[in-house]
């Protein structure tokens, strides 16, 4: 599969104090003919994280209709699983109600962070997400006991299926995580049974993290884009992909990920977190450039 770029769509400009830099995680929700809103985390001026959201006109030349005055997530209270930040991890419709899976970040001392996962469900009437609870939905244990990233939600015959990241190892540097993706089922969404199972794991030399998976299934194929960091003297993340059959075994064909770094301009060091979509006829892939996010987020089409 080949993608054609598009262009850098969204990058905020110190915004607001809450959004001083960042679009990164970019997840797409459908709201009326060619228009979606565009969820997004962000960083304040002490690199805290909140999530927000643009609105975008996709038949008009990706024109922003609106930008979000306030956060719809911020930051847990001091000593909360998510008092240093919350980043998007994926969108899910379940009986009327828009589920939104999130990490919490926690900065920590003798190694660069802690992160876990919550829940929050979008209140219209508020017009922002409410946290399930204080505590996060899936922590630490003994299957994770380190550190775990990014959810992935799909509903299957009335399970909830989730891919997320964990760490194998951890460290004082970034690339001591050996980071992998793993499964968990669930019957509620909220509590979840994990079988310590690396569904997809390293592959590179030299590389340590492979992370926020994004799926679609077609008919029997399950298709996942990912972030991968480490590849020989690449240090940057890259995009990849894998396909498998069952959505526990999966093949890695990073090769045909069809997207690359630019010449230059705003995605020539990295290319991240990808959030492949259908509208129409089309398929389109959200994902974010250099800096992790902090140039925003672009678009491409694929060109299938």
């Amino acid at each position: 599969m080949k993608w054609k770029k598009l262009g850098n769509i969204f990058h905020p400009d110190q915004e607001a104090e809450w959004m001083n830099s960042h679009a990164a995680n970019p997840f797409p929700l459908h709201l009326r003919a060619d228009v979606f809103r565009i969820f997004f985390t962000c960083r304040n001026r002490k690199n805290q994280s909140h999530i927000g959201f643009v609105d975008i006109d996709f038949g008009n030349n990706f024109k922003i209709v609106r930008l979000s005055k306030s956060p719809v997530l911020s930051p847990g209270q001091p000593g909360l699983f998510d008092d240093s930040g919350v980043a998007a991890g994926c969108l899910l419709n379940y009986r009327k109600k828009l589920y939104l899976y999130y990490l919490g970040w926690n900065l920590k001392v003798t190694v660069p962070w802690m992160n876990t996962i919550g829940l929050a469900v979008w209140d219209e009437k508020k017009r922002k997400f409410i946290k399930h609870g204080r505590a996060p939905i899936m922590d630490r244990s003994e299957e994770d006991p380190f550190s775990i990233s990014y959810p992935f939600v799909r509903i299957e015959k009335n399970k909830f299926r989730m891919w997320y990241g964990s760490n194998l190892t951890w460290g004082a540097g970034q690339d001591e995580m050996d980071h992998v993706i793993k499964h968990a089922v669930s019957k509620d969404g909220i509590h979840w049974e994990r079988n310590n199972k690396v569904v997809v794991p390293l592959k590179h030399r030299g590389e340590y993290a492979i992370s926020k998976p994004l799926i679609l299934k077609e008919k029997s194929l399950y298709q996942m884009w990912y972030s991968f960091r480490g590849n020989g003297k690449i240090k940057t993340y890259r995009i990849g992909y894998a396909e498998s059959r069952n959505g526990l075994n999966w093949k890695r064909m990073d090769s045909q990920a069809g997207i690359g770094v630019s010449a230059k301009g705003w995605d020539s060091e990295m290319v991240c977190y990808p959030n492949v979509f259908r509208h129409g006829k089309q398929l389109y892939m959200l994902y974010n450039g250099n800096g992790f996010g902090k140039t925003g987020f672009g678009i491409a089409i694929a060109e299938e």
